[in-house]
C-alpha cells in the first residue's frame, strides 16, 4: 500500500511538470495555431537558469523568478524573430521551431558546459512528512501544489477577467477578434510569453525533482507535452491537465510494474485516444474550459 501510494505521489509530481509545460503550448496551438518544437527548449533553459542562479544566491525563490525572467525573455524573442514570419505555415512553423531547438540546446551546451549538473531540493524542502506507516516526499507534494495554483490562476485567468475572455474568443475565432479591434497580435505575444514563462517554472522545478540536469531535458519533455496536448485536446488548459497527470501517472506506474514498455506506454495512450476520441480528451468545442 505504501509503495502505491509513493508510485501515485510520483506520478502526480511528474504530471505537473508536464503539465506546466503542456499549458503554455496547447495555449498557443489553440490561440495561435503554431506548432512551436522550440518549447521544450525553454523548459531546458528555465531548469539551467533557475539552478544556476540557486546555486549562485542560495534563494530558491530567486533562482523561480530567475528562470521564469530568463524564459519569458526568449519566448518574446522566439516569436518576434522565430515565429512570427512563419505564422499560417506549419511546415515551415515545424522545421524553423525544431532548428530553434536544436540551437537552444547546444547553447546550454556552450554557456553551462556539456555535463551533468547536479541540483538539491533547498532545506526546507528536503526529506518527507510521515503519516502513519507512509512517507510522503516534501519536495514532490510541493511540486503538485503549484501545479495546481498555476492551473487554478489559469482557468481564473481565462474565465474571470477580460483579457481570458480575448483569449478564449481568439482560439474560436481570431477574425471575428480583429474585427472587434482588438490587437490579436498582442494577444498572441502575451499568450507566447505566458507560456514560455510556465515552461521555465517547470523546467526550473524539475531540476531538484530529477537531481541533475542535462541538455537533452528539452526534447524529452517536449515530446510528452506534444502527446498531452493532443490527448488532452488542442488549446484545452483542463484537457492538458488531465491527460498530464494521465500521462504522468500511467509513465509512473509502468515504470515500476511493467518497465520494458515505460518508453511506449505513452504512445501507446495517444494512440487509443486519437482512435476513439481524435478531437481528444475535451476537444475543440470544450477548449479553455
Amino acid at each position: 500500500m505504501e509503495m502505491l501510494i509513493n508510485i501515485t505521489v510520483n506520478g502526480l509530481a511528474t504530471g505537473m511538470l508536464i503539465f506546466l509545460l503542456a499549458a503554455g503550448l496547447t495555449l498557443i496551438f489553440g490561440l495561435m495555431d503554431v506548432l512551436n518544437f522550440a518549447h521544450g527548449a525553454l523548459f531546458l533553459w528555465g531548469a539551467y537558469a533557475g539552478i544556476w542562479v540557486y546555486t549562485s544566491s542560495g534563494s530558491f525563490l530567486i533562482g523561480i523568478i530567475a528562470a521564469i525572467i530568463t524564459c519569458c525573455i526568449l519566448g518574446y524573442l522566439l516569436e518576434r524573430f522565430i515565429v512570427k514570419p512563419v505564422y499560417g505555415n506549419h511546415i515551415q512553423q515545424i522545421l524553423i521551431t525544431l532548428g530553434a531547438m536544436l540551437v537552444l540546446s547546444e547553447l546550454v551546451k556552450v554557456v553551462w558546459g556539456p555535463n551533468i549538473i547536479h541540483a538539491r531540493a533547498p532545506e526546507w524542502l528536503r526529506g518527507s512528512w510521515e503519516i502513519g506507516d507512509i512517507f510522503f516526499i516534501k519536495y514532490r507534494i510541493f511540486i503538485i501544489f503549484v501545479g495546481l495554483l498555476v492551473f487554478g490562476s489559469l482557468l481564473f485567468l481565462l474565465n474571470r477577467t477580460k483579457l481570458g475572455l480575448v483569449v478564449r474568443a481568439g482560439v474560436m475565432d481570431k477574425e471575428m477578434v480583429q474585427a472587434l479591434g482588438i490587437n490579436i497580435r498582442k494577444v498572441f505575444l502575451f499568450v507566447f510569453i505566458l507560456g514560455a514563462g510556465m515552461a521555465g517554472l517547470g523546467g526550473m522545478l524539475f531540476g531538484p525533482y530529477s537531481g541533475v540536469i542535462y541538455a537533452e531535458i528539452g526534447l524529452e519533455y517536449g515530446i510528452l507535452a506534444f502527446i498531452v496536448v493532443v490527448i488532452g485536446g488542442m488549446g484545452s488548459v483542463l484537457g492538458s491537465m488531465i491527460a498530464a497527470l494521465m500521462v504522468g501517472l500511467l509513465g509512473s506506474y509502468a515504470a515500476y510494474f511493467l518497465p520494458e514498455i515505460a518508453l511506449a506506454v505513452n504512445f501507446l495512450l495517444m494512440l487509443a485516444i486519437l482512435i476513439f476520441k481524435p478531437s481528444g480528451i475535451m476537444g475543440m468545442k470544450e477548449a479553455l474550459k
